[in-house]
């Protein structure tokens, strides 16, 4: 308690400063960082607790401590509106997300510049008292942003070590993914996106009072949004501790070398250092060291895979049926699907094949919730997936893999398989989690490439990786599309062995595919699509020597 040993008012108003960026950059990486929104918004949430304490102490004279809890629910609100509508548009990520948030800082500038909020000259505060925590006002102000910069950086660490950290990592890497994995995008975003702001709502609130004086143009400034990024970015925006780091860096580069006559030139070797650290770190500082710490990966430690395999078997819910009843589906004037009807039963494999641009993704993109049917249904059991949103489908027993493999990033190959088997169906803890995708790893051949980084891994190691991932989820069905794509011989061997393996485990496999030995060695049954419409469907080779088939592969002068 550094106020209590006499420490000069100069140190504390550094470390107030210090805490105060902490806390701020911190609570920006919990949707910036993780879920990788980069929001340029921050001044938005963070001039709204300004703005609400000085309405509430120096306006109604309320006490400054009473109106710090009112400052977080009111940008707490603010992001939970934003966010309530932002959230839903997937076209809104990326740059668009960020120059939105930007826009909603200078329209909330604007609004506060035109009310009584503001009054025009400006807001002053130097009359409201200050509860004295220790004898001087600075003291109490360090004090103040210490609590918060702990509480956020608690928050922080509770998060990354969660169910909606885990998520919100994946939503970083491939937020479609994410979803169809089980993961609710949307809830998890409004979260970490409230949290952000409330955060960001009080530590606005506290230096309303420290600077006792507020105008409009250095509330809502672009200082606030810039210095968290670049704070966050330095130190490490997706790991709890990397931003804090990168905010007392930065506070005290900006004080040891920005003053005097030489601030200018302490200015430009500053940002010049940081530049290159950028460039040269680009995961940020934390990250960097805890990897050159941590040394080369080692292998996962073995693990028994068959009793965890029949657990896992144990605790899948019971087997279902399939159902797509004419199913349609449109893109601009585009009719992709037309009338599509099938059905898949526990322990069968249909094979859905056609030339390219049939619509066979296009319809396990709608099975899996990734676009919606314009018409008909889509059931699984009793269970009507048909306008549910994809984590919903995941959650009921439904898995699929992609045609050109999609693991997240910056997870290794165990803790892509764990998300899975964290939501959907299987909705496991996280150790269980964890010692099932160990399982899963070994059960496709990956058991000794579990710390691998997906980058790491060859295309038919990343094919396997999305096979044990679809696996971990405990699926009732699994969709496969084009596993078998850019695989040698021999690799495609492992594969068809592996799908025969899921099969007898009860599991009803829709799988795409253009390798025909393969439809014909695995398949039950075999739906034919051109041009969005089933034109044949019975046994794999009675199927393929249909007329119309035979007229869609080799044309009219074929057909006997």
């Amino acid at each position: 308690m550094l106020p209590l040993v006499g420490l000069p008012a100069f140190y504390e108003s550094f470390l107030y400063l210090v805490f105060h960026w902490v806390a701020l950059a911190t609570s920006w990486s919990l949707l910036s960082g993780y879920a990788g929104y980069f929001s340029f918004g921050h001044g938005a949430f963070f001039g709204a607790g300004m703005y609400t304490v000085a309405t509430l102490t120096a306006g109604l004279g309320a006490p400054f401590l009473a109106a710090l809890p009112v400052a977080a629910v009111v940008a707490t609100l603010l992001s939970l509106g934003i966010g309530a509508v932002v959230f839903r548009v997937k076209r809104l990520r990326g740059e668009l997300f960020g120059l939105l948030t930007l826009a909603i800082t200078f329209v909330l500038a604007t609004i506060v510049l035109n009310t009584r909020l503001d009054g025009g000259p400006g807001v002053y505060l130097s009359n409201v008292p200050l509860p004295r925590l220790v004898a001087s006002p600075t003291g109490t102000f360090y004090l103040l942003a210490l609590g918060l910069a702990v509480l956020t950086l608690a928050a922080a660490y509770t998060i990354t070590s969660s169910r909606l950290g885990l998520g919100l990592f994946a939503i970083h890497d491939d937020e479609d993914v994410a979803e169809v994995e089980g993961v609710p995008t949307f809830a998890y975003k409004l979260v970490a996106f409230a949290l952000s702001a409330g955060i960001a709502g009080v530590a606005g609130g506290i230096h309303a009072m420290y600077v006792s004086y507020l105008t409009v143009p250095d509330t809502f400034s672009i200082t606030v949004p810039l210095y968290v990024v670049l704070m966050s970015v330095l130190g490490g925006a997706r790991h709890w501790l990397g931003p804090a780091v990168g905010a007392a860096l930065i506070t005290a580069s900006l004080y040891a070398f920005t003053g005097g006559q030489q601030a200018i030139l302490g200015r430009a070797v500053v940002a010049f250092v940081l530049i290159l650290i950028v460039l040269l770190l680009p995961e940020g500082l934390v990250p960097a060291v805890l990897r050159r710490a941590r040394g080369q990966r080692g292998r996962a430690a073995d693990v028994a895979v068959a009793p965890i395999l029949a657990a896992a078997g144990a605790r899948t819910e019971a087997p279902a049926t399939l159902d797509c009843r004419d199913v349609w589906r449109a893109f601009g004037g585009i009719q992709a699907l037309r009338g599509v009807s099938l059905s898949v039963a526990p322990g069968e494999i249909v094979a859905l094949v056609g030339p390219n641009g049939s619509g066979k993704t296009t319809l396990i993109n709608v099975i899996s919730g990734h676009h919606a049917a314009d018409r008909g249904r889509v059931e699984l059991g009793a269970a009507t997936l048909t306008g549910r949103p994809a984590h919903e489908i995941a959650g009921l027993g439904v898995s699929r893999t992609y045609q050109i493999p999609r693991p997240f990033a910056h997870f290794s190959a165990l803790d892509n398989v764990a998300l899975a088997a964290t939501f959907g169906s299987a909705r496991c803890a996280p150790a269980e989690a964890r010692a099932e995708a160990r399982a899963w790893l070994e059960f496709t051949g990956l058991g000794r490439r579990a710390a691998a980084l997906p980058h790491e891994l060859n295309l038919h190691e990343r094919k396997f990786l999305e096979l044990a991932r679809a696996l971990a989820g405990r699926p009732r069905v699994i969709l496969l599309d084009e596993v078998l794509s850019g695989l040698n011989p021999g690799e495609i061997a492992s594969a068809v062995h592996l799908i025969r393996q899921i099969r007898e485990r009860g599991v009803a496999i829709l799988f795409v595919e253009h390798l025909m030995r393969a439809v014909l060695e695995l398949s039950d049954r075999v739906v034919v699509l051109n041009e969005g419409e089933v034109i044949a469907a019975g046994g794999p080779r009675e199927a393929m020597r249909a007329a119309r088939v035979i007229e869609v592969y080799l044309g009219k002068a074929h057909v006997a």
